[in-house]
């Protein structure tokens, strides 16, 4: 139905299609006029910009198929239609929802519901309708339809075929090949130009004859007028194209702006499947450690058991020491409903920060010490009490070493002794509230001289009269620092400890003698060579200076504010079969022999003393009071990782998959070495910075400047 009948009623419009199909044209007619009413009813009255639109496109899509559908339904169900017209049925609107026609192409039916959203049509015209931002703010579907169809280009090529003037032929194609060498070998020997285009160059006699032809030639542009109504239309198709490339410039802007959303999911796609990657990673290193735990299991069982039948003279069965230990650890079966990162439990029983601690296992016995206290504590990690002390120290002790029941601890007295913690619960010095080792006269002391005891076991302690042989958790003594033991670690029966009087010892615990001594001094005045990009040479290090008097550096002021001075020369040491590497206060971290006592390698890279290390295979991490961590290479001596943070780093601990430090603040600090991220355990925790930590498996010790040991679990 053309546009030309939009004005007209339904009964005035010429129904030529249904005239040519049926012969009661009459009685169709009157339904076709219902059924044409009632859909194009909404077009017809009201004239906005919405309904204008559906108006004049209504026509041109919507009639066609309706009447020929309707042609189709009538020609098909004439008998029946025809039958209920002579006997007087009148077909209202009533009847027309019952009784659903088919009105379109497919198969669907049209009923009752489908005209009712015809006659809500209005509504929905007026309703406001939420449009996205970008294109759909300021151009319309059928704008943006119109500016980018073909034909919206018909205007600019009809302008140019205006602009082409008619020319006398001068072979400007051939010139074109000419010039790209798109020549054929048969018109090689040719001329470029044709006989069209070859120029006369006339000769002097001849000028008089050709005299009418050498006038300038007039421009292209002369030779053809427009019209002043040529150029407004020219005009006006000009502005009209500007604006169809306003709305392709908006259209293109869109999809250039939903090409960058996309690009956003498809990062955030791709960063979570990273993130899955280094989950899988982090799977795979657990897994790793899990393995190298069970090995390690399988050769203790295996051990025992051939140790099983000579109980009496066989020793007990070797076990890696815990800071060597792989895998996951025994746990309690609630451990797992504890949610991860709280500290749950927390200790209290020390009146000054904690300077030392250590554990032998999960839920297992925790020793601790505080500044100012010689008489390191005892707790019960199973149920958070105080099981004792260790009395016998007489200075503060500095470092501890927990390993099953055996206890190592080094004090500021120049002392290190060996405890036995089962024996704790049997000390009749507290039953009998006899003054301890540390209430002792000052002038009193050992003179060092071994005596051998009753029970077979040498020790550094003299018999007194009237002293019972009974001596104690204490099972061994060792003297021979001339100032407090800093920093110790013990494997099998060997023993390192490293003191403030610059030297290292090496100690063998089954006869209690010092078998090797190593001089710091010696090795920082007969430097070893450094190796390219390890920092300044230690003979140049500000420390070096000072590391030959008193030691004493202020530290950094921790989170607090607060700060103090920091004495221990000898910060961290650790050794693995014959390799020893140690941290001291000039910054350096140097490798030994063990069995030449030669300091091979010296790592320079920190500018404060170094005040904690561990190391493994593959790396060695060391802590500083420059604030920062660095990860060497064990291989090349380099450094393969530096962390910084923004206080100083005094404890650190770590395996293949994680970094755990106390540095300077109340939380507790964990890198990830794998995704590279860091976290904080805060919830629960310490009121002032964390000093010293330790954990195993998702099991985790730490003390803090509060005078409090916290329990976590990661």
């Amino acid at each position: 139905m053309s546009s030309k009948y939009k004005g007209k009623s339904a009964a005035d419009r010429p129904d030529t299609t249904r005239a040519s199909v049926d012969p009661e044209p009459s009685t169709v007619q009157s339904k076709m006029d219902l059924v044409s009413k009632t859909f194009f009813m909404p077009f017809i009255h009201k004239k906005k910009d919405s309904s204008r639109i559906l108006s004049d496109l209504a026509p041109v899509i919507m009639t066609p198929r309706m009447m020929n559908a309707a042609a189709t339904v009538s020609s098909r169900s004439r008998g029946s239609l025809g039958g209920s017209a002579s006997g007087g049925s009148r077909l209202d609107f009533a009847t027309l929802g019952r009784a659903p026609m088919r009105l379109t192409l497919g198969n669907r039916r049209i009923t009752s519901r489908d005209l009712q959203i015809v006659e809500a049509t209005d509504e929905l015209l007026d309703a406001d309708i939420p449009e996205v931002e970008g294109v759909a703010s300021d151009v319309s579907l059928l704008r943006g339809f119109n500016a980018t169809v073909p034909s919206s280009e018909k205007n600019r090529t009809r302008r140019k075929q205006m602009r082409n003037v008619e020319t006398p032929r001068i072979g400007l194609k051939k010139l074109g090949m000419s010039a790209r060498g798109m020549m054929m070998e048969d018109e090689e020997a040719r001329s470029v130009a044709s006989e069209e285009d070859v120029v006369v160059v006339s000769r002097p006699d001849e000028r008089g004859k050709r005299k009418g032809r050498r006038r300038g030639r007039e421009s292209l542009s002369a030779a053809k007028a427009l019209g002043k109504d040529e150029l407004r239309r020219q005009t006006q198709e000009i502005l009209l194209d500007k604006e169809n490339l306003h709305v392709r410039r908006s259209l293109i802007n869109s999809e250039i702006a939903e090409i960058n959303n996309k690009i956003k999911a498809l990062d955030s796609i791709r960063d979570k499947l990273e993130q899955d990657l280094l989950k899988l990673h982090e799977d795979e290193l657990e897994l790793d450690d899990e393995l190298g735990g069970v090995q390690e299991r399988i050769e203790f069982e295996e051990t025992a058991f051939r140790q099983s039948d000579n109980t009496n003279t066989a020793p007990a069965p070797h076990v890696a020491p815990s800071r060597r230990r792989k895998g996951p650890v025994f746990l309690p079966s609630e451990h797992d409903e504890l949610p991860p990162g709280v500290a749950f439990m927390t200790l209290e029983g020390h009146l000054t920060p904690i300077t030392a601690l250590d554990f032998s296992e999960p839920y297992g016995t925790l020793v601790s010490a505080s500044q100012e206290d010689s008489q390191p504590q005892i707790w019960d990690l199973m149920t958070g009490d105080a099981i004792g002390r260790l009395r016998g120290h007489r200075g503060a002790v500095k470092c501890i070493q927990v390993e099953d029941n055996l206890c190592l601890t080094g004090a500021e007295d120049g002392t290190v002794r060996l405890w036995d913690l089962r024996l704790v619960d049997e000390d009749e010095w507290e039953r009998d509230g006899l003054t301890d080792v540390a209430e002792e006269d000052e002038g009193t002391a050992y003179d060092g001289e071994l005596v051998e005891k009753p029970n077979g076991i040498r020790s550094s302690e003299p018999s007194e009269a009237g002293t019972t042989d009974h001596t104690g958790p204490c099972i061994r003594l060792f003297e021979g620092h001339s100032k407090a033991v800093t920093a110790l670690y013990f494997e099998d029966e060997c023993l390192v400890t490293g003191a403030s009087d610059k030297t290292l010892r090496q100690w063998d615990l089954t006869t209690g003698q010092c078998v090797m001594t190593m001089d710091i001094l010696w090795a920082i005045s007969h430097p070893q060579p450094t190796l390219p990009g390890n920092g300044i040479p230690n003979h140049l290090f500000p420390g070096t200076a000072a590391s030959a008097g008193r030691f004493a550096v202020p530290t950094p002021p921790y989170a607090d504010g607060s700060w103090e001075m920091y004495q221990d020369f000898v910060g961290g040491v650790q050794f693995w079969g014959y390799g020893l590497v140690s941290g001291s206060g000039d910054g350096a971290v140097r490798m030994w022999d063990m069995r030449t006592g030669q300091a091979h390698r010296t790592l320079m890279g920190h500018t404060s003393p170094v005040t904690c290390l561990q190391f493994d295979e593959m790396h060695i991490a060391s802590g500083s009071l420059d604030k920062s961590i660095r990860i060497w290479d064990v291989r090349t001596g380099g450094t393969f990782e530096t962390l910084h943070y923004d206080h100083a780093v005094t404890a650190l601990q770590f395996d293949t998959r994680k970094v755990i430090a106390a540095t300077g603040e109340n939380g507790v600090k964990i890198y990830n070495r794998t995704s590279m991220q860091h976290s904080s355990l805060l919830t629960n925790g310490h009121t002032q910075p964390v000093e010293r930590l330790r954990y195993m498996d998702r099991y985790l010790v730490s003390g803090g400047r509060d005078a409090t040991v916290k329990i976590w679990t990661l």
